[in-house]
């Protein structure tokens, strides 16, 4: 399944399968010498940053190095890294991280990727040129890679049409193309027959006759006024040339671009979409371990790949789970959201299939993914070790449930003895856990029986909490409010929309909803807005407004009233 994954990626590197990924983009924030710089504002982001920047070039470059490693870990044979970066570290990133992991010979191109028209920096005042440009690196795992030029070769203006293909007939656009052999090549006599009364001289056609029948039936076989015959060729043949490692053609976000998120180092979609197109094909996996803004995430779900999208702050994976709610394809595949911290209630009342694979995954195991049939058996653990204690595959039950009681145990454990006799058998003598059972909380008659078994019949039986596999965390939460700012002639109103929203560990950011719609869910401006002001002109009738709070944690909740604007302003419940 896809995933959305909170947390340091150096970490959550080591849970991926090894070579498991076909492509990597990413984009890690660049070396400067600041001490750090934040962009959502969290907790997360800011210790990340705080601690990159504690020792200048050669700690970010240690830093970034062990990150690499687990990402060369993870990728296939075939696969391929980009590495975003600018002129503060490139050369050192090239050096003493690319080089070392991936080998000197797995360089492919550095792409000078000119972002803007209007360079930072003036040589007169700086007595330098000033800075358009940034660099990514693309190398390759091995000498054997996906590469799939013909799906990024550049296409012609329509000038350039009308310069190549001066010829014009009922199909369109060509120019003469040679039919026949040149006689430097040589004789070849099975290339020389006769065709609708015309016979090539001993070097032939270049093409033999079934297959010149079918360029004519086509349209596109040709005669001059003194009998010689050409090929027609058209656009639509042509392969167009590869780009070259300047791309110049994809200028950054511009502000009033469909795509913008207000994140300010967002990359276009178009350039992460010639990265996905040339360096894997669909289906494939593509991972970006510094997510941001999820623009990689958001290309590789509509060019339908397969993603893993990870990052140190809870908002980014917020803002990236919002956008792929807005933009979703007929082709998305369904993904999880991997939070360090989950709400009590959302759990509670997720669906309970649903629960049983995201709690086991959890835990370590491999849920049987299959509805039904599955004798009460939902899983198993892990073959090794799994949280302190030896495992070897025992089988897990998951109760989406309070209080557990008795009888539950009792039927597992004849559930158990079915699944697999031996490997309980095995496990009662290793004095290993026969069986695991995961809920929300347990009876007093469920515990009192698992000690009974294990005491007198030397059967573990583990209970195993929800809370002991996973950190819950408190809901946002928030308040909807409203002031007038002014009235045109036209009867319009501008109105400042205030959320007040509430967290223990402190609100990052407010998303809005000016058209919510409880059915659809919200998908609202993707902009985020760290003050929980929006100011916004209303002409007369009934506006649904919802306000989505985020805090540190990935925590959020949405809060939404009816306003009704005609001769006045007003919640429609009056408060």
């Amino acid at each position: 399944m896809n995933q959305l994954i909170h947390g340091d990626n150096f970490d959550i590197l080591k849970g991926i399968e090894t070579e498991s990924v076909d492509l990597i983009y990413l984009d890690p924030p660049f070396f400067s010498n600041r001490s750090y710089e934040v962009i959502w504002g969290d907790k997360g982001e800011v210790r990340s940053f705080e601690d990159r920047w504690s020792g200048g070039v050669d700690k970010y470059i240690d830093w970034l190095y062990e990150r690499v490693e687990a990402m060369y870990s993870v990728l296939k044979p075939t696969g391929s890294i980009f590495l975003h970066c600018d002129w503060h570290a490139n050369a050192y990133i090239r050096v003493y991280v690319l080089d070392k992991l991936f080998g000197r010979d797995n360089f492919r191109n550095e792409i000078i990727w000119k972002r803007t028209n209007t360079p930072k920096g003036s040589q007169f005042a700086n007595k330098q040129f000033g800075v358009a440009a940034d660099s990514i690196f693309f190398y390759s795992k091995s000498k054997t890679y996906t590469f799939n030029d013909k799906i990024i070769r550049t296409q012609l203006t329509q000038e350039e049409l009308k310069e190549k293909y001066p010829k014009t007939d009922d199909n369109g656009r060509y120019y003469e193309y040679p039919i026949l052999r040149s006689a430097s090549k040589g004789e070849r006599p099975n290339l020389v027959y006769e065709y609708k009364g015309f016979t090539p001289p001993s070097y032939g056609w270049v093409v033999n006759k079934e297959k010149l029948t079918h360029i004519d039936e086509r349209g596109d076989l040709g005669w001059k006024p003194n009998g010689q015959p050409f090929r027609k060729f058209r656009p639509s043949e042509d392969p167009g040339v590869i780009f070259s490692n300047i791309w110049d053609d994809i200028l950054r976000i511009q502000s009033n671009a469909k795509e913008r998120i207000g994140y300010p180092t967002q990359k276009p979609e178009a350039l992460l979409e010639r990265i996905i197109k040339c360096a894997s094909s669909e289906g494939g996996l593509v991972l970006d371990p510094f997510m941001g803004g999820g623009t990689t995430i958001a290309v590789a779900d509509k060019l339908n790949r397969r993603w893993i999208g990870i990052d140190q702050s809870a908002v980014a994976v917020k803002v990236t789970q919002m956008r792929l709610q807005r933009h979703q394809w007929v082709t998305s595949a369904p993904y999880s959201v991997e939070l360090q911290k989950y709400d009590y209630e959302t759990l509670r009342q997720m669906d309970a299939f649903e629960f049983e694979s995201f709690i086991i995954n959890k835990f370590g195991g491999t849920p049987h993914g299959k509805k039904g049939g599955d004798m009460g058996i939902d899983g198993r653990a892990a073959q090794a070790e799994i949280n302190g204690r030896h495992a070897d595959g025992a089988p897990i039950q998951v109760k989406r449930s309070e209080s557990i009681t008795r009888d539950v145990i009792d039927k597992f454990l004849s559930a158990a003895k079915r699944h697999n006799r031996r490997l309980f058998d095995k496990n009662l003598a290793a004095k290993r856990p026969a069986g695991y059972i995961i809920a929300f909380s347990f009876g007093k008659g469920i515990v009192q029986e698992a000690a009974r078994l294990k005491n007198e019949e030397g059967v573990i039986i583990r209970l195993v909490r929800v809370d002991e596999i996973i950190a819950f965390a408190s809901k946002p939460m928030a308040r909807l409010d409203f002031n007038e700012i002014s009235t045109d002639k036209l009867g319009n109103r501008e109105i400042e929309l205030v959320a007040a929203g509430q967290s223990e560990c402190g609100v990052s950011a407010y998303f809005w909803d000016l058209e919510y719609a409880p059915d659809r869910g919200f998908k609202g401006d993707m902009s985020f807005d760290k003050k929980g002001r929006l100011l916004h002109t209303f002409s007369a009738g009934v506006f649904r407004i919802a306000a989505k709070v985020v805090d540190n944690e990935g925590q959020e909740c949405i809060v939404d009233k009816t306003l009704v604007v005609n001769g006045g302003v007003k919640w429609m419940d009056g408060n």
